[in-house]
């Protein structure tokens, strides 16, 4: 297995799949984050859940994205169930939707800009609203544009923009894989921003979308909450495309294994101890 020591000297990377994921609670996940704005290089900050796992099988590009990551937080409890078979052990859900408010009120009190993209007409900005009378965050640059990942003139009006309000912090809400594979392509232009892919992070912050009970969601079971609210968007990914991350369990525990065994010389492990 390949494990990463963050550049914090925190907890190491878990290896799922074609993914990593970064072994943090919320708090080491936002003390990454200063680190990141700190820095002054930007970065990219992405919140994997089993769906993610499974695009990434098959879609090149999004994997790419991905090991490019600065951070990739547990955006799922079957990533936190899976990481205590294979290592090292995810400490809690990271939920991108969870993040959101902590970091604005981190950002207010650093005296951050952030600057939001993403959702249906008019969800940035409530959600922008809503964070900055929460917690009195500087909010530069709110926007909910049409993107098209082969469409340069839709990207070069929001880069442009974005350059020009010049945020500490850029919050992306576009869903996956597209939000994360145009963070990707565009992290140059983006930087020193720290770019986090939320998904439907914004919907929640306006207050559009509701979130499952918590202890729905300590169950792993907001998927079948979200589904019931969503059925004819989620339907598929749900029902048709996520099982296939049991099967990508199963290999990478394969993988495991096999690289113990290599780590022993091939001999079975000592039991005697």
């Amino acid at each position: 297995m390949m494990h990463r020591v963050g550049a914090d000297g925190s907890a190491s990377r878990l290896r799922l799949g074609h993914l990593g994921v970064d072994a943090v609670d919320q708090r080491g996940a936002l003390r990454r984050i200063e680190a990141l704005v700190a820095s002054g290089r930007g970065g990219l900050v992405f919140t994997p859940n089993v769906h993610h796992v499974v695009v990434a099988e098959s879609d090149l590009e999004f994997r790419s994205a991905y090991a490019s990551a600065d951070l990739a937080v547990a955006d799922g409890m079957p990533i936190v169930w899976a990481s205590r078979l294979l290592g090292p052990r995810i400490p809690e859900r990271v939920a991108g939707s969870d993040l959101v408010l902590p970091l604005a009120r981190v950002a207010a009190a650093a005296g951050w800009r952030l600057y939001l993209v993403g959702g249906g007409p008019g969800v940035a900005t409530e959600a922008g609203a809503r964070l900055r009378a929460e917690t009195g965050v500087e909010i530069v640059g709110a926007e909910g544009p049409r993107i098209h990942l082969d469409s340069p003139d839709d990207t070069a009006s929001v880069l442009e923009r974005v350059r020009a309000a010049r945020p500490h912090i850029l919050l992306v809400g576009l869903g996956a894989p597209k939000q994360e594979v145009w963070m990707y392509r565009h992290r140059q232009a983006l930087s020193p921003a720290v770019a986090l892919g939320l998904g439907a992070s914004l919907d929640f912050a306006a207050g559009r979308v509701g979130r499952a009970p918590r202890a729905v969601s300590r169950l792993g079971m907001e998927w079948l909450w979200r589904l019931g609210r969503e059925p004819g968007r989620l339907w598929r990914r749900y029902l048709v495309d996520d099982p296939a991350f049991l099967s990508i369990l199963r290999r990478s525990l394969r993988e495991k294994r096999r690289a113990a065994r290599g780590a022993n010389g091939g001999s079975p492990p000592d039991r005697s101890r």
